[in-house]
């Protein structure tokens, strides 16, 4: 009897106390639901803020000339002037424009991969005479404006003979870049030494561990970098005006300005262009967006 006292008294008080939790919880997940609606309502607000200049580049290169700075701004072409997009490239050489581009970039984003994997792994990995003292000045040249560098860069570039030459644009950021190396060194300080330690049992040396063992785990801040490196190079305008003059050697940003100075009114065709240009950077960073997010979250912040 009182056995069946003492849990009935038991189950009374859970029972208490469920249903005292029951509200808490409830209330708990009413607030989480609010934080959330509010945390998207501005995240979509912050998206639509930042996709109205694209939204308004494309809109404009659809008017005629007239709607493109009409009082009060006209957002809908009324026509839609198709017309623009192929007068743009029949303006100006964009599909020379276009393979200039995009050989450079793949030139400059190959090499990148491999110089600065091979630097990182060997701050990460290999002991030697000043290395942290290298790599803190190595890191220092990120805090030098280039705008400071491009005179001794445009003298060496002069003294090579390679002015007015697609190699003054590949071969400076092909050889160098703080951030790849930064990027690299970082994940590769947190890859396992003990992978290192076997592969060297097999009688393995450096350059067989950096390619069969380090080279595979990088794929991911590989394809950041690779996208980044890209995407720079791409959009690159200082470099090309400073070392091209022939205009069959322009990039893509340096043929844009060429268009805006020939066409200083046409406003449309200058949006058409700047839309046409966009497109591969669009496309890249649509399909390898994952790869960035994974490359930088998988990048650790190891000293």
């Amino acid at each position: 009897m009182l056995q069946e006292t003492v849990n009935s008294d038991v189950a009374g008080s859970t029972t208490s106390g469920h249903a005292k939790r029951l509200p808490v919880r409830k209330k708990r997940e009413g607030n989480s639901r609010l934080f959330s609606i509010i945390l998207h309502t501005l995240l979509i607000i912050g998206a639509l803020i930042m996709a109205s200049p694209f939204v308004w580049m494309i809109l404009t290169s659809l008017k005629d000339t007239s709607q493109a700075f009409s009082d009060p701004p006209v957002w809908i072409p009324n026509p839609f002037v198709w017309s623009n997009y192929p007068d743009s490239l029949n303006a100006l050489p964009f599909n020379l424009a276009y393979f200039n581009s995009i050989y450079i970039a793949v030139i400059v984003v190959a090499c990148q991969l491999v110089t600065c994997s091979m630097a990182g792994y060997a701050f990460a990995r290999i002991n030697f005479p000043g290395r942290s003292l290298i790599f803190v000045l190595f890191l220092a040249t990120m805090m030098i404006p280039f705008q400071l560098t491009i005179i001794p860069i445009f003298m060496t570039m002069k003294y090579l003979g390679w002015l007015d030459t697609h190699l003054s644009l590949i071969v400076p950021p092909a050889l160098f870049s703080a951030f790849g190396v930064f990027l690299m060194r970082q994940f590769i300080m947190g890859i396992p030494h003990e992978l290192e330690e076997a592969a060297i049992v097999d009688g393995a040396n450096r350059w067989t561990i950096y390619i069969r063992v380090i080279l595979p785990l990088l794929r991911a801040p590989l394809s950041a970098l690779g996208i980044f490196s890209f995407l720079a190079q791409w959009n690159n305008f200082f470099m090309p005006l400073i070392m091209l003059n022939s205009s069959d050697k322009f990039t893509v940003p340096l043929m844009l300005n060429q268009f805006r100075g020939q066409y200083a009114t046409e406003w449309t065709m200058v949006m058409a262009g700047s839309v046409i240009a966009v497109v591969p950077v669009l496309i890249v960073y649509i399909l390898a967006q994952r790869y960035i997010i994974q490359g930088i979250a998988m990048t650790g912040l190891k000293s």
